[in-house]
């Protein structure tokens, strides 16, 4: 069935992923295993349709020595293209050192972790339990969007400069609040812990060790200013499906008011390059 989608709508190549929660709301040795099993059953996936499928490696962050040897297991030896991280991992985000090793990996592999949203963390969750604001309408990409901050304060990306993130729903809204969170950068309130001195702007990270996707968010007002804060050279076109319509989110690059090499670009020449994939 995807394959007949893919082909109904031109895509040529689609890069899978094991979805949220994936297996962080799991115990350590079953997340360990469950892992490598998927890692498995995506490669050979990728064997039978090599020129079709691409392919991001799941790892349980959970268990941060082991998710290490996956990484080398599965980008090293199974030939996978990238990580995929759904989010937070019991109520724990990637910027605590105990995930550092896990960040070092990826960058010692060149391999990038897609930052995917789930449901938020319990710290966040309950003001939006009572209107159902926990999902896609809201809870999805504030959660992921705070994830992102909260790793673009830490200093992660002095210390893994050529680390990349990649982030879905064009940013989760955080090139919308560039300048202010540039202006803000450096001026903390006496509420909270001072942040460390950062070696570059919020902007410049973004633009340095961010990648975002169009994946649910077709609208050319966004898109436009995107490529304007950004440059069409950190978005890559994604669908997110099965949740989102595939002929829609084509649909939408193929007609966006844009030049036609930033549509080569969105459309394919950014993801060849983040996820090595051989055009």
């Amino acid at each position: 069935m995807r394959l007949q989608i893919m082909d109904a709508n031109g895509v040529d190549m689609q890069v899978l992923s094991l979805t949220s929660p994936g297996v962080q709301t799991l115990d350590d040795n079953q997340a360990v295993g469950l892992v490598a099993e998927a890692n498995d059953l995506l490669a050979e996936a990728i064997a039978r349709h090599p020129d079709r499928f691409a392919g991001l490696a799941a790892i349980a962050p959970q268990v941060p020595a082991s998710a290490v040897k996956e990484i080398d297991r599965a980008i090293g030896q199974l030939g996978l293209n990238g990580i995929i991280i759904n989010s937070h991992t019991h109520n724990e985000y990637l910027d605590e050192g105990k995930f550092w090793p896990i960040l070092e990996a990826a960058e010692d592999f060149d391999a990038a972790i897609y930052l995917h949203p789930r449901c938020p963390s319990a710290g966040m969750a309950r003001p939006m339990q009572k209107h159902d604001l926990l999902a896609a309408i809201w809870g999805f990409q504030a959660e992921t969007g705070l994830h992102a901050m909260r790793l673009l304060c830490s200093g992660v990306f002095d210390r893994f400069p050529k680390l990349t993130v990649v982030l879905g729903h064009l940013g989760e809204a955080l090139p919308y609040w560039l300048h202010r969170i540039d202006r803000f950068r450096e001026i903390p309130t006496s509420t909270c812990n001072v942040r460390p001195r950062l070696e570059l702007t919020f902007t410049e990270y973004l633009k340095r060790n961010f990648y975002i996707t169009t994946s649910g968010m077709p609208w050319n007002p966004a898109l436009k200013f995107c490529i304007e804060a950004l440059g069409a050279g950190n978005i890559m076109f994604a669908v997110d499906y099965p949740y989102e319509d595939t002929a829609e989110a084509v649909r939408f690059l193929d007609n966006a008011p844009i030049p036609v090499a930033d549509k080569h670009k969105i459309y394919h020449e950014n993801a060849e390059r983040v996820f090595h994939i051989q055009s």
